[in-house]
């Protein structure tokens, strides 16, 4: 079963599980077999529920044998679990913002590695609608704030392709565990590119939808600046998850209108606006502009039209209202923890760069957000416009190839001004160590968060890996509401430049 279960995405392992080829109980084990197997070297998965997830899977599985000899189940929900659209799948829930009841939620940090929330997410009540079997959660940075996966408490979680380097954050667990094949997609969330940069960084499929197309908790951030869905190893599987989670359940799977039924359609020419700028980082390395040139002669290869623009942002004033944003966020999780978790947060309960950020909000954020709302308003005037008048537009994903872990770890002075400023929170000490840490992330990751304050659909797709094999994604948007567009293309990139099959050497391992 192990050459077959990497051999199919989830959708082809749904089929098998329909078709009586193979028990939902089998591929619970297989994939829990490829977590022990590979987690030790990626640290992937930072919570097991196994025996939860194999009484399930032979729950299901009864409950169809059941259904097909015309008998009825105890349990109706049971049932329908049975035959719902991705039954039987094995699944991973990023352990930030999508809470599974009963399962601890520590979010990467100290204070809330003893929480256990009693409800359920939206996103993953629709997901176990879809007949998908969570077995495990996967690891995050510190509440999500790195654009890279490091937390203190859990250690570093590596790159399949290559262990020294980032899975790339803050949904590198997600992405690490697909691109080793644990599973075949995964549950990931995007406030800054969290979907889009984990799966640049491990040659993965990465969609963030428009606001608003996934229910999320209520109440959302300021900005309203992130959003769920996945991490896949196929195009075809994030499209029918974003069905699944966005109102199309009942729909038949597949059919015209729906995000899945989008990718079996022709992808018609489109007028692309081709962008090299590097947004908020300072400029692009090599690697991210042969990224760029390839997928840019793949696509006019493929019939579409591509014009060199040149976005006309004020990148400074994305720079200020992005970081504004998070770092209320920010204060909300860590200077307001008490309110989720029941106990005062204290410094030893937080990485000190997340305390940080946390006192910055409080002291600047709140102050400075009415400002920054606004800014994001014109920022998403402008790309409303841009968009008007091309179909897509595409860019970087990241400034560079993934980056080797360590390598944007605080340094003992960051550290030191980090403690300074919740010491003696004052605006020029604030503003200008706020700078300094932004600088060193968006050097790296500075080309996703333009979307997530527009709110516009953008997905990374795995088209180029540089001589040291390592994978780097491009970046596609489309206009608000736009997510067939983008999905379209990708289908058809992924015909024309097949990468499903591309594994890294540690997918090979057995157990």
């Amino acid at each position: 079963m192990h050459s077959d279960y990497l051999a199919h995405d989830a959708i082809g392992l749904a089929e098998l599980v329909r078709t009586r080829e193979v028990s939902a109980r089998e591929l619970i084990d297989v994939a829990i077999s490829r977590t022990e197997a590979v987690n030790p070297a990626i640290n992937a998965v930072v919570l097991k529920d196994y025996d939860a997830a194999r009484q399930r899977a032979s729950r299901d599985d009864a409950a169809r044998s059941a259904n097909g000899t015309g008998a009825s189940s105890a349990n109706g929900t049971d049932t329908a679990a049975a035959h719902a659209a991705l039954a039987g799948v094995p699944f991973l829930i990023k352990d930030l913002g999508a809470p599974v009841a009963g399962l601890r939620m520590a979010m990467g940090s100290r204070h809330y590695r003893h929480f256990i929330p009693t409800e359920d997410a939206p996103v993953v009540t629709l997901a176990k609608a879809a007949g998908l079997n969570i077995f495990a959660k996967t690891s995050t940075s510190e509440l999500g704030q790195m654009p890279y996966t490091e937390p203190e408490l859990f250690g570093a979680c590596r790159n399949p392709w290559n262990l020294d380097h980032t899975p790339g954050g803050s949904s590198g667990g997600a992405a690490a565990a697909v691109a080793a094949g644990i599973v075949p997609l995964a549950h990931a969330s995007d406030g800054g590119g969290s979907i889009r940069i984990p799966a640049s960084c491990c040659g993965l499929f990465g969609l963030k939808p428009s606001r608003g197309r996934v229910p999320r908790v209520a109440p959302p951030g300021p900005g309203e600046l992130g959003i769920d869905l996945a991490v896949s190893r196929s195009v075809r599987d994030s499209a029918l998850l974003l069905d699944l989670l966005s109102g199309n359940a009942e729909r038949p799977s597949g059919a015209p209108g729906t995000f899945l039924g989008a990718t079996r359609e022709p992808c018609k020419p489109l007028t692309i606006a081709y962008v090299t700028e590097p947004m908020l980082a300072p400029s692009l390395s090599a690697d991210a502009l042969a990224a760029l040139d390839d997928a840019a002669r793949l696509a006019a290869s493929l019939g579409h039209r591509l014009e060199p623009v040149s976005l006309g942002i004020d990148f400074a004033a994305v720079r200020h209202a992005f970081l504004t944003l998070w770092s209320v966020s920010a204060e909300d999780l860590v200077l307001n923890a008490e309110r989720i978790t029941g106990r005062k947060p204290v410094r030893q309960e937080f990485e000190i760069a997340t305390w940080a950020i946390a006192h910055i909000g409080r002291k600047l954020g709140e102050q400075g957000l009415p400002a920054a709302l606004d800014e994001q308003r014109r920022i998403t005037e402008r790309l409303t416009d841009l968009l008007n008048r091309y179909d897509v537009l595409l860019c970087a994903t990241l400034a560079g190839a993934p980056i080797k872990i360590g390598e944007m770890q605080p340094t003992s002075v960051e550290r030191m001004q980090m403690r300074a400023v919740t010491t003696m929170p004052l605006e020029p000490l604030m503003k200008k160590m706020l700078l300094e840490a932004s600088n060193k992330a968006f050097a790296w990751a500075g080309c996703t968060e333009l979307f997530n304050l527009s709110g516009q659909p953008a997905m990374s797709v795995p088209l180029y890996w540089n001589a040291r094999g390592l994978p780097i994604g491009v970046q596609f948007a489309a206009r608000a509401g736009g997510d067939a567009t983008l999905l379209r293309l990708a289908a058809q990139l992924e015909t024309a430049r097949p990468w499903f099959d591309k594994r890294p050497p540690l997918m090979n391992a057995r157990r």
